[in-house]
């Protein structure tokens, strides 16, 4: 997979191109990829995604920033995963948010990218002021020699399927349902850093992952599972928040116990699964009583992986 950081230099090829933010690569997402990569396959294309970064929302408002379910890198290693040739990130700036409609038909979807065929969702929308929507599209295809289709927003069972469902799933502890929607566990990557070693004196070793200016959708004790570390996958509990009993900065961070592991891990990067909350973060004023609730927290975690198959 080729990654394109802004389009100084055309693509080579005619493409099958989808556009979005593509935030969690849900199961929608999922359909439209896998739509563009067949109809890239029978038509003799390479498949594009074309993405945003920062996501426009943040651009036009960030004091109302809403929590990312997947960082860039995690974006780009799921789409991988989803066997696309390129995936193209624009860089979402004044610039970008001032192109009009048809200046962006003309000059990244033709001139750029040479589309032959086009998939978006069917709210889909795009250029200054949002002008351009499929109607759009569909008009400007015919003079411009690509074909244009959209894709209904997938449903699960009744629910539909989007980034925001998903967040304020994770945002009420419905990890069960944040995973249907996702078609995977809910998860975080990062590289293991050095942490403040309290964990091991008190005999719960953690694997911490600072978080830096990432705001995680969801906050609290969980059951996970860790990926990375050896060829199957460690079960773990896991805090995910400010860590109040530990720090005053209220910066977010990862820890993770794992069972049964004892090895030094400094560096590595790691691939945290979320499965069950077990339960919301909490203060305590004394050492004992983090124990006897960091205690309680793993044979919660065991016990549900004892009674849930993964």
């Amino acid at each position: 997979m080729h990654i394109h950081l802004g389009l100084s230099q055309p693509l080579t090829n005619f493409c099958a191109l989808t556009i979005g933010n593509f935030d969690g690569v849900h199961l929608g997402h999922q359909m439209m990829i896998e739509q563009v990569v067949t109809q890239a396959r029978a038509r003799h294309l390479d498949s594009v995604v074309m993405t945003f970064e920062p996501h426009p929302k943040d651009f036009f408002a960030p004091q109302f920033s809403q929590p990312r379910l997947t960082s860039l890198r995690e974006k780009i290693e799921l789409l991988e995963a989803v066997n696309v040739d390129h995936v193209v990130i624009l860089r979402f700036n004044h610039d970008l948010a001032n192109t009009s409609a048809e200046e962006f038909v003309n000059r990244i979807l033709n001139q750029q990218l040479h589309t032959r065929y086009l998939l978006v969702g069917d709210d889909f929308r795009f250029g200054a002021k949002r002008q351009g929507d499929f109607a759009y599209l569909a008009t400007r295809s015919k003079e411009s020699g690509f074909i244009c289709e959209s894709m209904n927003s997938h449903k699960v069972g009744q629910e539909r399927v989007s980034s925001s469902a998903i967040r304020e799933a994770l945002q009420h502890g419905l990890l069960d349902t944040a995973r249907k929607l996702l078609g995977r566990p809910f998860f975080i990557s990062g590289r293991v850093a050095f942490g403040k070693q309290l964990g091991r004196t008190i005999g719960y070793p953690t694997a911490n992952i600072p978080l830096g200016r990432r705001i995680p959708p969801l906050q609290g004790i969980f059951a996970v599972t860790v990926e990375g570390l050896n060829k199957e996958s460690l079960k773990g509990v896991a805090s995910l928040g400010t860590r109040p009993s530990v720090e005053s900065n209220h910066e977010p961070w990862l820890e993770v116990h794992l069972f049964n592991f004892n090895e030094t891990i400094y560096g590595q990067r790691i691939h945290v699964n979320f499965y069950h909350k077990i339960r919301d973060e909490a203060e305590f004023t004394t050492l004992d009583a983090l124990i006897k609730q960091i205690d309680s927290d793993a044979e919660q975690a065991k016990a549900y992986f004892t009674s849930h198959t993964l």
